[in-house]
């Protein structure tokens, strides 16, 4: 068993506020993917048995979105929208930047186990491209300036072991 009871009672709880077990999936996998950092077939199962739905099933959505790591990454995954809006204002740029600022290719995390690197579809905020998300939260109309100062941030904080 990877989850903890806790994270099996908050998916079970969410199960109950809908009519059936399997609209569930997507805050389950939530669920999972906060507590464990990636998903795997054997989350797949576990969640599977509480929903009581076949996990080929929860397998489908967890591949449907970008969101959700299918292996253990860095601290902070860094995830580089590259759709239609960022890709016309810069987003292969910022991605080239990071690889050669973080040393690294994408798809793969620093010796440090700080930083992964990934490339999206749409995050939806092309208003603001380009853009990237880390973890949870949204960084907008990038420039390199930026993207240093957030590196240093993160890098910063890691080290003196606070939290983003």
């Amino acid at each position: 068993m990877i989850l903890t009871p806790e994270s099996v009672t908050r998916i079970k709880d969410a199960a109950a506020l809908y009519p059936q077990a399997k609209s569930a999936i997507l805050p389950a996998i939530t669920i999972a993917y906060r507590q464990v950092g990636h998903l795997n077939p054997d989350l797949y199962g576990e969640i599977a048995g509480i929903l009581d739905i076949p996990a080929v099933e929860v397998a489908e959505a967890a591949s449907f979105y970008t969101m959700f790591p299918k292996e253990p990454v860095g601290k902070y995954l860094i995830q580089v929208c590259h759709n239609i809006s960022c890709a016309l204002l810069g987003a292969e740029g910022l991605l080239s930047y990071l690889q050669d600022k973080l040393d690294i290719e994408v798809g793969e995390t620093t010796s440090d186990n700080l930083f992964t690197l990934v490339r999206v579809e749409c995050l939806g905020s092309c208003a603001t491209a380009p853009m990237m998300q880390i973890n949870h939260d949204y960084y907008e109309n990038l420039s390199r300036a930026e993207v240093d100062r957030i590196i240093e941030k993160l890098t910063a904080e890691a080290q003196s072991g606070g939290t983003l």
